[in-house]
């Protein structure tokens, strides 16, 4: 699998990532199993995890995989905290907060280091400054190799990487953000990706194939093992089934009927190959859904192809998102 730079540093991590969102819930340890061999195989080493994934099984069972399976240094690990189960405080950015949560991901991870640690989510509550002391610290006592921000807007993530460059003393630059984008999914291309772009910040998409809708699995009727049929994940994909949906999965659907490819190499091609994105991270359900969405390596989607999707996914940008001058 080709490799890409993540952000502006020199740390090359796979073009696509595997995500961990179910592990310990709804994956267990032989389909992780198969899951992680599979995409260490194929080349991948991008593995992304959080803290609250599984309620800390996910990482814990990466963990022991990690142990027998594959080994350590052929993964890049990506986790993140900041994420709480307050309803009062849905993220925590507090400096405590965030490095005890480092030093509880390395105790069930295994390891003494993860390669890139994010932020779960911008916390309005704690001093942004605050929030990346813990990051500088993460890196200086080497617990992190890298660090990034995740769900931060176009103005979070402004500041925050401005800041890690202007404020004086040794501060760690960061190196990427993690966001939902897919063709169901445009918003971060209003600012957060033009942000990224300026400030050299690499782009890790996550569900990036609309929450599986753009699969085309959902035209007909809901699958009974799909997320959609699931009790505690219908209401995550419930937002994709309408009709502005319906239209784009239908074009996604016509370009792989004239490429003879499928939905999902069609739907995963188009993000992987945006301006800025590094690796869009998918979350297979098992080894079989993997290598599908794996084969889509050896595709690139003809320009007129995406061109096409672009129009019909297009979302709405209107002063002052765009240069004025154009409006």
């Amino acid at each position: 699998m080709e490799q890409r730079h993540l952000g502006r540093t020199g740390l090359r991590v796979s073009r696509i990532g595997l995500g961990t969102l179910t592990w310990g819930r709804d994956t267990d340890e032989h389909d992780a199993a198969d899951l992680l061999k599979t995409f260490w195989e194929a080349g991948g080493n991008l593995v992304d995890t959080a803290d609250v994934y599984g309620d800390g099984e996910a990482e814990y069972l990466l963990g022991r995989l990690m142990e027998g399976l594959v080994p350590r240094r052929d993964l890049v690990i990506s986790t993140k905290a900041g994420s709480v189960p307050d309803p009062d405080r849905r993220f925590d950015g507090s400096r405590g907060h965030l490095l005890a949560a480092l030093d509880a991901s390395l105790a069930r991870l295994g390891t003494e280091y993860v390669d890139v640690w994010h932020v779960h989510a911008f916390d309005p509550c704690t001093p942004l400054e605050e929030t990346l002391q813990a990051l500088d610290l993460a890196v200086s006592s080497g617990r992190a190799r890298y660090v990034g921000v995740s769900n931060f807007c176009g103005w979070q993530l402004a500041k925050a990487a401005t800041w890690q460059l202007a404020a004086p003393g040794t501060r760690t630059r960061l190196a990427s953000t993690q966001l939902e984008y897919s063709l169901l999914q445009r918003g971060v291309e209003r600012e957060v990706l033009p942000a990224a772009l300026d400030l050299g910040i690499g782009l890790l998409p996550s569900s990036p194939l609309g929450r599986g809708v753009l699969t085309g699995k959902y035209r007909t009727s809901t699958p009974p093992d799909s997320r959609a049929a699931s009790e505690h994940l219908a209401p995550f994909v419930a937002p994709y089934l309408d009709d502005t949906a319906s239209r784009i999965v239908d074009a996604v659907q016509t370009a792989a009927d004239g490429l003879a490819v499928t939905p999902l190499q069609v739907a995963l091609a188009w993000i992987r190959d945006r301006p800025g994105v590094t690796a869009p991270v998918i979350g297979a359900r098992n080894a079989q859904q993997l290598t599908a969405a794996l084969s889509v390596e050896a595709l690139s989607l003809p320009d007129e192809i995406c061109r096409a999707l672009d129009d019909v996914s297009a979302p709405v940008h209107r002063y002052p998102d765009h240069d004025w001058s154009t409006l």
